[in-house]
């Protein structure tokens, strides 16, 4: 395995996340390929943003990583991967393993042109393309994601967010507040997500008199969230058919990052 790509995982790393990958099935031909191979692959597409069949040729073949790729994000491995490692960093930084505030926030971004599924116009932004809904704690590590078409408004996408997030709920007992931006504003909302949920919308905006790039109290953190998108080349603009891919990508993403952060 050539060791030289900045996108592989260092031996502590991998350390870390080997006994978090899926055992083979019991039955079947003995697995033959390198588990560590797989993931720096998948990582290299992550970072470098190019096609599954321009993967260079000393990564496994590309069928056989897209395989595992398709395969984690249909059966949810990835989502399991990316919670152990939430909780580890969380626990590493002397935090309780569920939050109590949470962030959420959107972001529009151009789609690949042979992108038609969910595509739709911010009129806003200007932009054709989808839209990242994002959940995120007050450290920015992703709680929930969710891709729709760019024309979704902001509390439709919410809607979605927390209903995916009330399927969870377990895991996040503690949780109470939820800061959003002025686009989620509105008595009847705020009064719906109390209603239902009972957790608390509160809308963080800056002063009339502000004028102005300003920093603004726990909207800054989702925001971070999304300037570490830009380190991963394939999250540049939305190039997937399917959006639950760009999801799983998301998820890889900040997998990729907490791996960095606890080793």
């Amino acid at each position: 395995m050539n060791p030289s790509y900045p996108s592989n995982l260092t031996l502590e790393q991998w350390e870390l996340l080997s006994g978090l990958i899926p055992k083979p099935k019991t039955g079947g031909r003995k697995r033959s390929v390198d588990m560590e191979a797989i993931v720096n692959a998948i990582l290299y597409i992550l970072c470098a943003g190019c096609a599954w069949r321009m993967l260079p040729k000393d990564f496994p073949k590309w069928k056989t990583v897209y395989h595992y790729f398709r395969q984690w994000r249909k059966d949810g491995t990835w989502l399991k991967i990316h919670e152990r490692l939430r909780l580890w960093v969380r626990v590493s930084q002397n935090r309780e393993p569920s939050p109590s505030e949470a962030i959420m926030d959107s972001q529009t971004v151009e789609t690949a042109t042979m992108v038609s599924k969910e595509v739709g116009y911010d009129s806003g932004k200007k932009i054709k393309g989808r839209k990242r809904h994002i959940l995120v704690d007050t450290l920015g590590l992703v709680l929930v994601v969710v891709i729709t078409a760019a024309g979704t408004s902001e509390q439709a996408g919410a809607k979605q967010v927390l209903s995916r997030l009330n399927s969870v709920r377990g895991r996040f007992r503690r949780l109470i507040t939820i800061w959003v931006d002025g686009g989620y504003r509105g008595k009847d909302f705020q009064h719906w997500v109390m209603d239902l949920y009972r957790w608390i919308l509160s809308v963080v905006t800056r002063h009339e008199e502000q004028k102005g790039f300003v920093v603004l109290p726990k909207r800054w953190l989702v925001e971070r969230t999304f300037g570490w998108f830009n380190w991963c080349r394939r999250l540049s603009k939305d190039y997937e058919i399917l959006p639950e891919t760009t999801e799983a990508f998301i998820y890889v993403a900040m997998i990729r990052l907490m791996l960095k952060q606890l080793a």
